[in-house]
């Protein structure tokens, strides 16, 4: 078993390429490299195009890689599938179950794949469904649904859960519901691959993150570091009545940055208190309007966007 600074490795990847035969042929991977430890809830984002829903399907065993190499939990796709298989879960952005199985039924069909795993009235438990557990699958709302995909995946207790956008739909209790299932799967030493278009999630839930563009990593580390690289723990965002330079803001003191999206201004400071000051001063001498004017923490949709110069939820990834 590999190792990553003295923990094992869930998921080690180097090299990862992917070619999609066409006219030109399209690159979705260039050559990515992963390490995710055993034990760590890890975050993999991009935006529309990146690369990272090819990424996962290759570590899930979905699709092949043109070249580098991959290994889960110490094996490896085409020769321990099998081992593999049993020892993983995977919830998909978008499940088709049977619509006409209950929910029981299709949890205790789903847990027939496993040699080993946890009871379908425990799968229910974990996701909160109890309610639900004799109604058609075709009955259930969106969110319930989505659930039910999640339970499918943990069914068979596996060492290493794969989630793309699992609180996709849900209301914000079923939302926290979830964030619970994974703190407490990761509690009991298993590893978690996590896709998600929310900044706020990934910063509660994920160890790390990895920011995937353009079908390579572009940023790896813990949230706190990607947030602590942008220079400033704070961003004040603005908009003006009347054309204005984003070069008109960079010299203000405590300004580590300034971005312009549209009508925008997004200045990353260390100090607000100082940096705001100065900004309504330079406005007020400049006979500029200020139309709107919020503060708040940096956050990783401001990392995200330093880096990609879009949000992460402009459009679905490839």
């Amino acid at each position: 078993m590999s190792t990553i600074d003295g923990v094992e490795a869930a998921i080690r990847c180097s090299d990862l390429r992917k070619t999609y035969a066409a006219k030109p042929p399209v690159e979705a991977l260039v050559g990515i490299d992963l390490n995710v430890r055993r034990g760590e809830c890890f975050g993999l984002l991009g935006p529309n195009g990146a690369g990272k829903t090819t990424t996962i399907e290759i570590l899930e065993g979905l699709l092949d890689a043109s070249s580098g190499d991959v290994e889960i939990l110490g094996m490896t796709w085409g020769k321990d599938d099998d081992a593999i298989r049993h020892r993983i879960g995977i919830s998909l952005q978008e499940t088709e179950l049977a619509e006409k199985l209950s929910v029981r039924e299709t949890l205790t069909l789903f847990r027939s794949f496993y040699r080993k795993g946890i009871s379908a009235d425990d799968a229910i438990a974990l996701v909160s469904l109890e309610e639900k557990a004799g109604s058609w699958v075709g009955k259930l709302s969106g969110g319930q649904k989505q659930r039910l995909a999640v339970a499918s995946a943990l069914v068979g207790d596996p060492d290493l859960l794969f989630l793309d956008e699992p609180t996709s739909g849900l209301d914000p209790q079923s939302r926290r519901q979830l964030w619970g299932i994974i703190r407490y799967f990761r509690s009991r030493g298993r590893t978690v691959l996590l896709t998600t278009h929310y900044m706020d999630e990934a910063e509660r839930l994920c160890d790390r993150v990895a920011i995937v563009d353009h079908g390579k990593v572009i940023a790896l580390g813990s949230p706190r570091e990607l947030i602590a690289g942008l220079g400033g723990e704070h961003v004040i965002e603005f908009s003006l009545d009347g054309e204005t330079a984003e070069d008109a803001f960079t010299a203000l003191p405590g300004v580590d940055s300034v971005v312009r999206e549209e009508e925008t201004f997004r200045l990353t400071v260390s100090a607000p208190h100082v940096s705001v000051p100065a900004l309504m001063s330079k406005l007020s001498d400049a006979a500029i309007e200020l139309t709107s004017l919020t503060t708040r923490h940096a956050s990783l949709e401001d990392v995200f966007v330093s880096l990609t110069g879009r949000h992460l939820r402009d459009d679905a990834d490839v």
